[in-house]
């Protein structure tokens, strides 16, 4: 659960969200990325906000509960008749159902938001979500976010602030095209959102030269370059959580350098 330092909240210095389209290994980097930061001491908050729940099965965690689950719940509560108690906390009700779903895991903590709302009007509930999650992402050294292919989490804005936006792309000029758009959404929506850095996944000897010069040429802040890694592929075929990866898997070591680039 959140930490605190002689009874003081311990205030987040850093959010860090990772998007990009599927099949780009978006939810392998962030996965990545969240292993580096804990062992570096980071007390982390990962936050699933894809609706595809991917991230907690390539940490290793199962059968998680999520925050649809209980702005569900709470939605129905706000409907509910209750003669016997009017004056409902709904803010302290949603807020202790947050902190049920909590997944604490060595070296981090684990929150999945789970489905898009049902039926209905949510906004009074995502309301209350936003105010819950400012108060909790303060608890933390670092958050990171495996965020949804599009862009549209963050005109909702749960979580407001973001300091670093990490695009994935393929090693494919397409996929370079993606990243620039995405560059270009970000500032029409006039987000808070702090650096935009790209990263290259699946880079091979042959194209990687041509990475970075297509990186200058669209203008993009290239902060890494993940080659192939066999390891990754075999530990998918076999289940394996990407959070027991080899430190001198060629992936590992890349992120190592892309985390010292954001100033770990």
């Amino acid at each position: 659960m959140p930490k605190t330092e002689n009874n003081q909240r311990v205030f987040c210095d850093q959010v860090i969200a990772i998007t990009g389209k599927g099949g780009t290994g978006k939810t392998a980097v962030a996965a990545l990325l969240i292993r580096s930061l804990s062992k570096k001491g980071q007390f982390i908050l990962a936050v699933d906000a894809d609706a595809d729940t991917n991230l907690p099965e390539t940490l290793g965690c199962e059968n998680v509960k999520t925050i649809g689950d209980a702005k569900e719940f709470l939605q129905a509560e706000i409907t509910k008749p209750r003669p016997d108690n009017p004056d409902m906390n709904k803010e302290s009700v949603l807020q202790s159902k947050v902190y049920e779903i909590i997944e604490e895991m060595p070296g981090y903590d684990l929150l999945v938001m789970g489905r898009p709302e049902g039926s209905g009007c949510y906004c009074y509930v995502n309301n209350l979500l936003r105010g819950i999650m400012d108060k909790l992402v303060k608890n933390y050294d670092l958050v990171v976010i495996d965020a949804e292919a599009g862009l549209e989490h963050f005109s909702r804005k749960i979580i407001r602030d973001i300091d670093d936006l990490i695009v994935v792309t393929d090693a494919s000029r397409r996929g370079f095209r993606t990243a620039e758009r995405i560059h270009e959404l970000v500032n029409e929506l006039e987000s808070n959102i702090g650096s935009i850095h790209v990263i290259a996944n699946k880079v091979t000897d042959a194209n990687r030269e041509k990475l970075v010069k297509l990186a200058e040429e669209l203008k993009l802040n290239l902060i890494g370059m993940i080659p192939l890694d066999p390891k990754i592929e075999e530990m998918d075929i076999k289940g394996i959580p990407l959070f027991e990866i080899p430190d001198d898997s060629v992936a590992a070591v890349e992120i190592e350098n892309i985390v010292k680039k954001l100033g770990f």
